[in-house]
């Protein structure tokens, strides 16, 4: 548990914290292999970090916080694999759903549920179901997810509602189309963290991260902790967030 004076340390700034933090959770396999360990047992052992890195972000009242968990690309993972994913993936949430009503924090999917196992599927919608009224973090997890696939899914949708006339061509704009994506109604990303030390974003939330605040560690997903995050806390603080601007334009506009 972190204690509340590392929270409110000096360097600490309460009033600058991301609203929205995205993690690629990165390396469980490879933290297995080090401990010559079947795959799944990082899986299992990354389930952990989910749990820590929730528990501090609420703790933190950030507002969201955004998991790459299961992208589209990783169905071409070997068989035994993907099904032993999905069986954790329902265990954990059947497990986790009263902590998360407990703790008030609201879940919610990005991606299609469709291709999963039904039970899997069902659980998470009714997951959703469950904790909408909850008003504390949003935990969002990016589920056989994929970007560009979300992009071409928002570009269906609009060209349906110009097609029959409930949207003009002209009024199409930024905000048209970040409404059609998966996650409507979220403030983009602050802060990105890739654990594992791949200096890559594998198809996640490439039009939300243009401005985004990019963070990498070398520390696997499993061994992430609340310091951890704290640490890629304090380097976006570090940060001056210019949005196209520069340094003395920002500093004119505080």
């Amino acid at each position: 548990m972190t204690s509340k004076n590392t929270v409110d340390s000096p360097k600490f700034e309460p009033e600058n914290l991301p609203r929205h933090i995205a993690i690629i959770m990165d390396g469980n396999g490879r933290w297995a292999k080090s401990r010559g360990l079947p795959r799944v047992a990082g899986h299992r052992e990354g389930v952990k970090a989910v749990r820590r890195i929730v528990e501090l972000c609420g703790e933190m009242n950030i507002d969201a916080l955004t998991l790459y968990t299961f992208s589209t690309e990783n169905w071409r993972r070997p068989a035994d694999e993907v099904s032993a994913l999905m069986k954790l993936l329902l265990m954990t949430l059947r497990k986790e759903i009263n902590d998360l009503m407990k703790n008030n924090v609201r879940l919610r999917i990005l991606g299609d549920l469709d291709r999963l196992p039904p039970d899997a599927a069902k659980a998470m919608r009714d997951g959703v179901v469950k904790t909408s009224a909850n008003t504390g973090l949003s935990l969002n997890l990016a589920l056989n997810y994929g970007s560009r696939q979300e992009m071409i899914h928002a570009v269906r949708s609009i060209a349906g509602k110009v097609k029959d006339g409930s949207l003009s061509l002209d009024d199409i704009n930024e905000d048209v189309f970040s409404d059609a994506l998966y996650t409507a109604g979220l403030p983009d990303p602050d802060l990105l963290i890739r654990t594992s030390g791949e200096l890559r974003l594998s198809n996640f939330l490439l039009w939300q991260l243009a401005y985004t605040e990019l963070y990498a560690t070398p520390v696997f997903w499993p061994d992430f902790k609340k310091a951890d995050l704290l640490k890629a806390i304090n380097a976006f603080q570090d940060r001056e967030r210019r949005f196209g601007l520069v340094g003395d334009q920002v500093t004119q506009g505080r």
